[in-house]
């Protein structure tokens, strides 16, 4: 995705000190962007209901209210929604959990590496590659 306007991101996350290093791993990227976040499921839905969607949605999985693997149901139930691309963005690497995110409809499954530096180089690696090298859906004007 190219142009003038930064690409929309919403990060889903209850963790504020997970939220500071996403926040600080995306602005190593070189991809112009403005993150907002939800910092539970509920708030996450009602977000997306209002608008304007995001380009992006980073999905954690352990949410207050109601859990990411909800959230992200009910975005692909949604014909408004559905078109979204939801990146799970968590610490689990339970092979349920993969599975039942991508039976879901999640279009990835990232697991957040322990260490900083190898951290921002993923969100910097994922930011290039949904930006660049896919196509994103349009609704925006």
């Amino acid at each position: 995705m190219t142009g003038s306007k930064p690409v929309q991101l919403l990060l889903v996350e209850d963790d504020e000190n997970d939220i500071q290093i996403t926040r600080r791993a995306l602005a190593r990227s070189d991809q112009p962007h403005t993150l907002s976040v939800a910092h539970d499921g509920e708030a996450a839905l009602a977000a997306l209901r209002a608008g304007p969607l995001p380009d992006l949605v980073f999905l954690d999985i352990s949410l207050p209210k109601i859990d990411g693997f909800e959230v992200l149901r009910q975005i692909k139930a949604d014909p408004d929604l559905a078109h979204l691309p939801v990146l799970m963005l968590t610490t689990s690497k339970r092979p349920e959990d993969v599975r039942r995110a991508y039976a879901t409809g999640a279009n990835a499954f990232v697991v957040k590496p322990m260490r900083f530096p190898a951290f921002a180089e993923l969100m910097a690696r994922t930011l290039h590659w949904w930006l660049s090298d896919s196509r994103l859906p349009t609704h925006r004007a």
